[in-house]
Protein backbone atom coordinates (compact mmCIF):
# COMPACT_ATOMS: atom_id res chain seq x y z
CA UNK A 1 0.00 0.00 0.00
CA UNK A 2 1.80 2.80 -1.23
CA UNK A 3 -0.45 5.62 -1.27
CA UNK A 4 1.97 8.67 -2.34
CA UNK A 5 4.58 7.40 -4.92
CA UNK A 6 6.29 11.03 -5.11
CA UNK A 7 6.24 14.53 -5.13
CA UNK A 8 7.07 17.50 -7.23
CA UNK A 9 8.16 20.55 -4.69
CA UNK A 10 4.82 20.14 -2.21
CA UNK A 11 2.58 18.36 -4.61
CA UNK A 12 1.89 15.01 -4.00
CA UNK A 13 1.62 12.58 -6.96
CA UNK A 14 -0.42 9.74 -5.90
CA UNK A 15 -1.12 5.93 -6.68
CA UNK A 16 -4.66 6.69 -7.04
CA UNK A 17 -4.68 9.68 -9.65
CA UNK A 18 -1.89 7.18 -11.46
CA UNK A 19 -4.45 4.47 -11.97
CA UNK A 20 -7.13 6.38 -11.93
CA UNK A 21 -6.01 8.42 -14.96
CA UNK A 22 -4.68 5.10 -16.54
CA UNK A 23 -7.99 3.00 -16.46
CA UNK A 24 -9.62 6.17 -17.62
CA UNK A 25 -7.26 6.19 -21.07
CA UNK A 26 -7.93 2.17 -21.06
CA UNK A 27 -11.35 2.84 -20.74
CA UNK A 28 -11.63 5.13 -23.74
CA UNK A 29 -9.33 2.98 -26.06
CA UNK A 30 -11.47 -0.14 -25.55
CA UNK A 31 -14.80 2.52 -26.09
CA UNK A 32 -13.18 3.81 -29.54
CA UNK A 33 -12.34 0.23 -30.77
CA UNK A 34 -15.96 -1.29 -29.68
CA UNK A 35 -17.14 2.42 -31.11
CA UNK A 36 -15.64 1.52 -34.36
CA UNK A 37 -17.47 -2.03 -34.91
CA UNK A 38 -20.87 -0.35 -34.67
CA UNK A 39 -19.92 2.66 -37.32
CA UNK A 40 -19.50 5.08 -34.59
CA UNK A 41 -16.42 7.48 -35.66
CA UNK A 42 -13.58 7.31 -33.17
CA UNK A 43 -12.94 11.25 -32.58
CA UNK A 44 -16.32 11.17 -31.99
CA UNK A 45 -15.74 8.32 -28.99
CA UNK A 46 -12.96 10.66 -27.50
CA UNK A 47 -14.72 13.93 -27.44
CA UNK A 48 -17.93 11.89 -25.51
CA UNK A 49 -15.58 10.17 -23.70
CA UNK A 50 -13.45 13.00 -22.54
CA UNK A 51 -17.29 14.91 -21.35
CA UNK A 52 -18.52 11.72 -19.39
CA UNK A 53 -15.26 11.58 -17.54
CA UNK A 54 -16.26 14.94 -16.42
CA UNK A 55 -19.80 14.82 -15.71
CA UNK A 56 -18.92 11.61 -13.71
CA UNK A 57 -16.36 13.45 -11.40
CA UNK A 58 -18.67 16.16 -10.75
CA UNK A 59 -21.19 13.55 -10.36
CA UNK A 60 -19.29 11.54 -7.26
CA UNK A 61 -18.51 14.66 -5.63
CA UNK A 62 -22.04 16.12 -5.49
CA UNK A 63 -23.11 12.74 -3.92
CA UNK A 64 -20.25 12.62 -1.88
CA UNK A 65 -21.32 15.91 -0.44
CA UNK A 66 -24.99 15.03 0.49
CA UNK A 67 -23.90 11.76 1.78
CA UNK A 68 -20.90 12.08 4.10
CA UNK A 69 -21.45 14.57 7.01
CA UNK A 70 -19.25 17.40 7.57
CA UNK A 71 -17.52 17.41 3.74
CA UNK A 72 -15.32 20.36 3.70
CA UNK A 73 -15.53 21.59 -0.01
CA UNK A 74 -12.89 23.68 -0.62
CA UNK A 75 -10.12 21.51 0.71
CA UNK A 76 -7.11 18.99 -0.78
CA UNK A 77 -8.97 15.97 0.62
CA UNK A 78 -12.14 16.93 -0.88
CA UNK A 79 -10.30 17.12 -4.39
CA UNK A 80 -8.15 14.20 -4.44
CA UNK A 81 -11.18 11.96 -3.17
CA UNK A 82 -12.66 9.53 -5.09
CA UNK A 83 -16.16 10.38 -4.56
CA UNK A 84 -19.26 8.20 -4.47
CA UNK A 85 -19.05 5.69 -7.46
CA UNK A 86 -23.44 5.98 -8.25
CA UNK A 87 -22.76 9.81 -8.14
CA UNK A 88 -20.10 9.20 -10.95
CA UNK A 89 -22.01 6.86 -13.05
CA UNK A 90 -25.56 8.92 -12.75
CA UNK A 91 -23.71 11.75 -13.38
CA UNK A 92 -21.42 9.95 -16.26
CA UNK A 93 -24.61 9.12 -17.93
CA UNK A 94 -26.07 12.37 -17.97
CA UNK A 95 -23.53 13.76 -20.00
CA UNK A 96 -23.63 10.95 -22.07
CA UNK A 97 -27.21 10.81 -22.81
CA UNK A 98 -26.76 14.67 -23.49
CA UNK A 99 -24.05 14.43 -25.65
CA UNK A 100 -25.38 11.75 -27.91
CA UNK A 101 -28.14 13.76 -28.47
CA UNK A 102 -26.63 16.68 -29.44
CA UNK A 103 -24.04 14.57 -31.94
CA UNK A 104 -26.86 12.75 -33.14
CA UNK A 105 -25.65 9.37 -32.71
CA UNK A 106 -27.73 6.17 -31.53
CA UNK A 107 -27.78 6.26 -27.56
CA UNK A 108 -27.50 2.37 -27.43
CA UNK A 109 -24.83 1.71 -29.43
CA UNK A 110 -22.62 4.48 -27.86
CA UNK A 111 -23.66 3.20 -24.31
CA UNK A 112 -22.32 -0.52 -25.49
CA UNK A 113 -19.45 0.58 -26.34
CA UNK A 114 -18.53 2.40 -23.61
CA UNK A 115 -19.95 -0.03 -20.84
CA UNK A 116 -16.91 -2.95 -20.90
CA UNK A 117 -14.55 0.58 -20.69
CA UNK A 118 -16.39 1.21 -17.45
CA UNK A 119 -15.68 -2.39 -15.49
CA UNK A 120 -12.22 -1.99 -17.01
CA UNK A 121 -11.73 1.28 -15.39
CA UNK A 122 -13.05 0.50 -12.65
CA UNK A 123 -10.63 -2.67 -11.82
CA UNK A 124 -7.87 -0.28 -12.13
CA UNK A 125 -9.27 2.50 -9.92
CA UNK A 126 -10.21 0.22 -7.31
CA UNK A 127 -6.38 -0.56 -7.12
CA UNK A 128 -5.71 3.03 -6.91
CA UNK A 129 -8.28 2.68 -4.19
CA UNK A 130 -6.29 -0.21 -2.58
CA UNK A 131 -2.94 1.70 -2.86
CA UNK A 132 -4.72 4.60 -0.81
CA UNK A 133 -6.36 2.62 1.66
CA UNK A 134 -9.89 4.01 0.90
CA UNK A 135 -12.81 2.28 0.54
CA UNK A 136 -11.62 -0.72 3.17
CA UNK A 137 -13.71 -3.65 4.50
CA UNK A 138 -14.61 -5.43 7.94
CA UNK A 139 -11.90 -6.70 10.33
CA UNK A 140 -11.33 -10.64 9.39
CA UNK A 141 -9.32 -13.74 10.57
CA UNK A 142 -8.98 -14.73 6.83
CA UNK A 143 -5.29 -15.24 5.38
CA UNK A 144 -5.62 -12.82 3.18
CA UNK A 145 -6.83 -10.08 5.63
CA UNK A 146 -4.70 -6.78 4.87
CA UNK A 147 -3.24 -4.74 7.49
CA UNK A 148 -2.60 -1.18 6.18
CA UNK A 149 0.30 0.98 6.93
CA UNK A 150 0.59 4.00 8.69
CA UNK A 151 1.01 6.50 5.90
CA UNK A 152 -2.92 5.41 4.41
CA UNK A 153 -4.41 5.81 7.56
CA UNK A 154 -2.81 9.26 7.37
CA UNK A 155 -4.20 10.10 3.90
CA UNK A 156 -7.63 8.26 4.38
CA UNK A 157 -8.17 7.37 8.35
CA UNK A 158 -8.03 3.24 7.45
CA UNK A 159 -8.41 1.30 10.76
CA UNK A 160 -4.64 -0.09 11.65
CA UNK A 161 -5.27 -1.31 15.23
CA UNK A 162 -8.46 -2.67 17.63
CA UNK A 163 -9.52 -1.80 20.41
CA UNK A 164 -6.86 -4.18 22.25
CA UNK A 165 -4.17 -2.03 20.32
CA UNK A 166 -3.42 -5.04 18.45
CA UNK A 167 -2.77 -4.81 14.24
CA UNK A 168 -5.88 -5.23 12.68
CA UNK A 169 -6.07 -6.97 9.35
CA UNK A 170 -9.07 -5.46 6.84
CA UNK A 171 -11.39 -7.38 4.19
CA UNK A 172 -9.32 -6.48 0.74
CA UNK A 173 -12.67 -4.99 -0.68
CA UNK A 174 -10.56 -2.97 -2.97
CA UNK A 175 -9.30 -5.83 -4.85
CA UNK A 176 -12.34 -8.11 -4.24
CA UNK A 177 -13.86 -5.07 -6.69
CA UNK A 178 -11.19 -5.15 -8.52
CA UNK A 179 -10.55 -8.38 -9.55
CA UNK A 180 -14.19 -9.42 -10.48
CA UNK A 181 -14.74 -6.33 -12.65
CA UNK A 182 -11.76 -7.52 -14.99
CA UNK A 183 -13.98 -10.56 -14.78
CA UNK A 184 -16.66 -8.63 -15.72
CA UNK A 185 -14.76 -6.80 -18.23
CA UNK A 186 -13.56 -10.05 -20.30
CA UNK A 187 -17.70 -11.27 -19.90
CA UNK A 188 -19.14 -7.96 -21.61
CA UNK A 189 -16.25 -7.03 -24.22
CA UNK A 190 -17.40 -11.00 -25.30
CA UNK A 191 -20.85 -9.93 -25.49
CA UNK A 192 -20.81 -6.75 -27.27
CA UNK A 193 -20.30 -8.70 -30.28
CA UNK A 194 -22.50 -11.44 -29.47
CA UNK A 195 -25.16 -9.36 -28.36
CA UNK A 196 -29.01 -9.26 -29.40
CA UNK A 197 -29.92 -6.03 -29.42
CA UNK A 198 -28.55 -2.62 -28.99
CA UNK A 199 -28.13 -1.65 -25.12
CA UNK A 200 -27.71 -5.43 -23.75
CA UNK A 201 -23.89 -4.57 -22.89
CA UNK A 202 -25.00 -1.43 -20.66
CA UNK A 203 -27.97 -3.57 -19.04
CA UNK A 204 -25.64 -6.47 -18.52
CA UNK A 205 -23.06 -4.27 -17.05
CA UNK A 206 -26.14 -2.41 -14.43
CA UNK A 207 -27.28 -6.00 -13.52
CA UNK A 208 -24.03 -7.30 -12.52
CA UNK A 209 -22.43 -4.18 -11.16
CA UNK A 210 -25.42 -3.20 -8.86
CA UNK A 211 -26.05 -6.94 -7.65
CA UNK A 212 -22.36 -7.18 -6.57
CA UNK A 213 -22.02 -3.92 -5.15
CA UNK A 214 -25.31 -4.77 -3.21
CA UNK A 215 -23.79 -7.56 -1.28
CA UNK A 216 -19.88 -6.33 -0.63
CA UNK A 217 -21.70 -3.41 0.87
CA UNK A 218 -22.49 -5.94 3.70
CA UNK A 219 -18.33 -5.97 4.27
CA UNK A 220 -17.09 -2.59 3.53
CA UNK A 221 -16.51 -0.79 6.98
CA UNK A 222 -15.35 3.28 5.60
CA UNK A 223 -18.13 6.01 6.79
CA UNK A 224 -20.51 6.29 3.44
CA UNK A 225 -22.66 8.52 5.35
CA UNK A 226 -26.88 8.73 5.59
CA UNK A 227 -28.48 10.45 2.30
CA UNK A 228 -31.82 11.76 3.87
CA UNK A 229 -31.35 9.23 7.13
CA UNK A 230 -32.49 6.05 4.58
CA UNK A 231 -29.30 4.42 6.07
CA UNK A 232 -30.74 4.75 9.52
CA UNK A 233 -34.34 3.84 8.59
CA UNK A 234 -33.81 0.66 7.00
CA UNK A 235 -30.08 -0.55 7.71
CA UNK A 236 -28.63 -0.39 4.42
CA UNK A 237 -25.90 2.15 2.84
CA UNK A 238 -26.83 4.20 0.10
CA UNK A 239 -25.25 2.34 -2.78
CA UNK A 240 -27.07 -0.78 -1.89
CA UNK A 241 -30.95 1.18 -1.92
CA UNK A 242 -29.30 2.74 -5.28
CA UNK A 243 -28.31 -1.19 -6.34
CA UNK A 244 -31.72 -2.70 -5.64
CA UNK A 245 -33.22 0.65 -7.74
CA UNK A 246 -31.26 -0.09 -10.60
CA UNK A 247 -30.80 -3.80 -10.59
CA UNK A 248 -34.58 -4.04 -10.53
CA UNK A 249 -35.21 -1.78 -13.38
CA UNK A 250 -32.27 -3.04 -15.71
CA UNK A 251 -33.67 -6.78 -14.95
CA UNK A 252 -36.84 -5.63 -16.15
CA UNK A 253 -35.84 -3.98 -19.13
CA UNK A 254 -33.27 -6.46 -20.05
CA UNK A 255 -36.89 -9.26 -20.24
CA UNK A 256 -38.21 -6.61 -21.99
CA UNK A 257 -35.90 -5.98 -24.50
CA UNK A 258 -34.97 -9.41 -25.01
CA UNK A 259 -38.48 -10.95 -25.88
CA UNK A 260 -39.04 -8.11 -28.12
CA UNK A 261 -35.69 -9.28 -29.64
CA UNK A 262 -37.02 -12.70 -30.17
CA UNK A 263 -39.85 -11.62 -31.58
CA UNK A 264 -38.82 -9.67 -34.53
CA UNK A 265 -39.41 -12.03 -37.76
CA UNK A 266 -36.22 -12.64 -39.66
CA UNK A 267 -36.85 -11.80 -43.47
CA UNK A 268 -37.02 -15.13 -45.66
CA UNK A 269 -33.98 -14.27 -48.19
CA UNK A 270 -34.38 -17.67 -49.65
CA UNK A 271 -35.32 -18.10 -53.27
Amino acid sequence: MYPELFRIGNFPITTYGIFLALGMLLALFVASRLGQRDGIPRERIYDIGLWTLIGGLVGSKLLMFFVEDHVQVFTLDFLRSGGVYYGGFLGGFAALAILIRFYKLPFWKVADAFAPGVALGQAFGRQGCFSAGCCWGKPTTLPWGVHFTELGHEYTGVPMYGPDGSDLYLHPTQLYESFFMLLVFAFLFYLHRKKKFSGQVLIAYAIIYSIFRFFIEFIRDDPRGDLFGLTSMTGLSTSQLISLIVAAGAIVFMFVRLRKASNIEIPDTSE
